[in-house]
């Protein structure tokens, strides 16, 4: 069975998040990814533990959970690009890529001859993704940009969290590495449109993708709620800022979550919590209503939700219509008959662990699956294979 990218050459120069995540997204789409890793170290966030994976007898390995997360389906190769050897070696793969993706700082590659411009004139053909903290230009282009700094500056953190009138007030970060993904996902379809628009002019073209750019876009609902009002949203905690009720509410036994998203679904709500006469109520009857008088109407729920259990009120609601869940953890999230079923974790030979546990990939392809090739590597366990592959007369021929 073909996949979706076969065929498709990959250098994968890029550490941490970002990058690896839209190298991984092709590979896991067929694409050969090679990953280029710094002799000896490698990829930053393979030291990035515990934990690590464990191998057989339960004893810790080299290889951290952080690094396996984001670099399944990729061949490693360790090349020193500070050593001439190293750069023309790199030239080379660069030559027959398809794709070059990296994360080195503005500039950082030109010393080595190995930044679009050089590589342009050896394959005009190439599609070079360039992921920095700030883009390629402007007051901060020299800054270096991680992703908890990045949620921050782009707003993020202002927006998540606790109301400031509420006990644990104060800027959070999202529990994930979030805008890293979303840059990551972000640049897989960059990519992928440079690719086809290659289809009808036979060029490729260079990429200026930036963390702090995706961050602003994906506020999404928030940046528009600031633009047409000028007044810039606070921290809600769970709360939604255009929909009431949307949050989590207290249960006999813990928290679950709701989320009505229209005023059938809050008429709904109120025949299974025994509070008919809100739907009626003109402070609660619209969702605009609801969310003027947010302040009254969330205590008037927990007042309700607090005598049932969790189970009990998904149980209800669901047969009723109304979305609601769940809080779970981790482990509850992987034991979950829906996750179960949808097969979200995957097992794959590893050579030091027999097999590493991994999450697999949510796209389902009718024709062109999402194929499981290759465990995350070890640090140049392809060094000989990729020369072969890439390298060989016969293969530049082409």
């Amino acid at each position: 069975m073909t996949t979706a990218l076969e065929g498709l050459k990959v250098l994968d120069m890029s550490r941490v998040l970002a990058g690896p995540w839209a190298g991984q997204l092709l590979g896991d789409l067929g694409a050969d990814v090679v990953k280029v890793e710094r002799p000896g170290a490698g990829d930053d966030t393979r030291s990035w533990g515990p934990p690590y994976l464990q191998d057989q007898e339960g004893r810790d390995t080299s290889e951290a959970a952080y690094f396996l997360s984001a670099n399944r389906n990729k061949r490693s190769v360790a090349i020193d690009i500070t050593h001439p050897g190293g750069q023309e070696r790199l030239r080379r793969l660069a030559t027959t890529a398809d794709v070059l993706i990296e994360n080195f700082k503005v500039g950082g590659l030109a010393a080595y001859g190995l930044d679009y411009a050089s590589l342009r004139e050896l394959n005009p053909r190439l599609v070079y993704c360039s992921i920095t903290g700030f883009g390629q230009d402007g007051p901060y282009a020299q800054r270096a940009g991680y992703d908890f700094m990045i949620q921050a500056l782009g707003g993020l953190m202002s927006i998540t969290g606790r109301a400031d009138d509420e006990a644990g007030a104060g800027p959070v970060k999202v529990g994930v590495a979030v805008t890293d993904i979303l840059t990551g996902l972000y640049a897989s379809n960059a990519i992928l449109a440079a690719l086809a628009e290659r289809e009808r002019s036979g060029q490729g073209q260079h990429i200026d993708l930036a963390l702090l750019d995706v961050q602003v876009a994906c506020l999404a609902n928030q940046a528009m709620n600031y633009l047409t009002t000028g007044q810039a949203p606070g921290r809600l905690g769970n709360a939604h800022p255009n929909i009431v009720p949307y949050q989590d509410f207290p249960a006999s036994d813990g928290d679950f979550i709701l989320t009505v998203g229209n005023d059938a679904q809050f008429r709904k709500f109120c025949q299974v919590a025994e509070r008919s006469e809100w739907a009626d109520d003109s402070r609660f009857a619209t969702n605009a209503a609801r969310v003027a008088n947010r302040a009254e109407l969330v205590p008037l729920i927990r007042q309700v939700t607090v005598f049932r259990t969790t189970a009990q009120w998904i149980a209800a609601l669901e047969q009723a219509g109304v979305p609601c869940g769940p809080i779970n953890d981790l482990s509850e999230v992987f034991d979950d008959p829906q996750i179960r079923h949808r097969q979200l974790k995957i097992d794959m030979a590893h050579p030091l662990a027999g097999q590493v546990p991994l999450v697999a990939n949510p796209i389902r392809l009718s024709r062109t699956p999402i194929s499981y090739r290759l465990a995350p590597p070890l640090l140049g366990q392809h060094d000989q294979d990729v020369s072969l592959d890439w390298l060989h007369p016969a293969h530049l021929a082409r």
